[in-house]
């Protein structure tokens, strides 16, 4: 598979505090990666520098062959890469319906005009249509979003997202604070649509159960680096994984590697 997306060298600090250290990822495109670590541990800087919320002081950041290091938040959105956030970015006041016609929106504005976008088939109200329909939120198309409970809310906010179908999708903690009992209903959701559309995932997640059942492949974080990336299986039985992220003080010695 090709390389979609392909970090080099990253490095951001903030004062004293080391967010990213020589950050080089490559993602092949079609992979569902995983990307875990605890707070402050440099996961969500990784995804804020790829989306263009913060500026690299270092490195290079490539999307599909193209440099887009720096670029503003709406610039990148528009050519592909797309994100949804640990606590949904709504707009409360407005329909579920109207919620996705303002991602519509973000790609109309990119100069190119919604029929010459190479993002979406039919018109816009027809992309939302299918949006509703792929996430299930069909009957609740006239419903205020500031009523919907927070599983749906996070639903509607990877829907805005994925409305106009990007080839690469970012999300920061998808299930937080979705209960035990949706998150993996949510999930399957979610990943269902990625899959049919194709497109290339990276999201961060401290439910290991979670992050064990969907992705392909795992960036463990800590202190801005990435101190493992590899399939689950390997990166969860990785001793530096074990003490740093999920917290063990001394992992079994059959499970030490060098």
């Amino acid at each position: 598979m090709a390389v979609i997306l392909d970090a080099r060298g990253l490095e951001k600090r903030f004062g004293a505090v080391t967010a990213a250290s020589n950050i080089n990822v490559s993602v092949e495109q079609g992979a569902i990666v995983g990307l875990i670590g605890s707070n402050g541990a440099g996961k969500t800087t990784f995804l804020n520098m790829v989306t263009g919320y913060l500026r690299p002081d270092a490195g290079s950041i490539l999307f599909d062959g193209r440099d887009i290091t720096g670029q503003k938040p709406r610039r990148i959105t528009q050519q592909g890469i797309c994100r949804s956030f640990q606590i949904p970015q709504l707009y409360n006041s407005m329909s579920v319906a109207e919620n996705l016609m303002v991602g519509v929106g973000i790609v109309a504005s990119g100069g190119r005009g919604w029929a010459a976008s190479n993002a979406l088939d039919g018109t816009p109200e027809q992309a939302v249509s299918r949006m509703l329909e792929q996430f299930g939120l069909a009957g609740l198309r006239h419903r205020q979003a500031g009523l919907l409970p927070e599983g749906t809310r996070k639903l509607l906010d990877i829907a805005m997202a994925m409305v106009v179908r990007p080839r690469v999708l970012l999300l920061d903690e998808p299930t937080s604070g979705v209960s035990a009992d949706e998150k993996f209903a949510l999930m399957d959701m979610v990943m269902a649509a990625v899959r049919a559309m194709q497109v290339t995932v990276l999201f961060v997640e401290h439910d290991m159960e979670v992050v064990e059942r969907y992705v392909q492949r795992i960036l463990a974080f800590y202190e801005g680096r990435i101190i493992a990336d590899g399939p689950p299986a390997e990166v969860l039985r990785d001793v530096e994984v074990r003490r740093f992220v999920i917290g063990e003080q001394d992992p079994p010695a059959g499970d030490r590697h060098a």
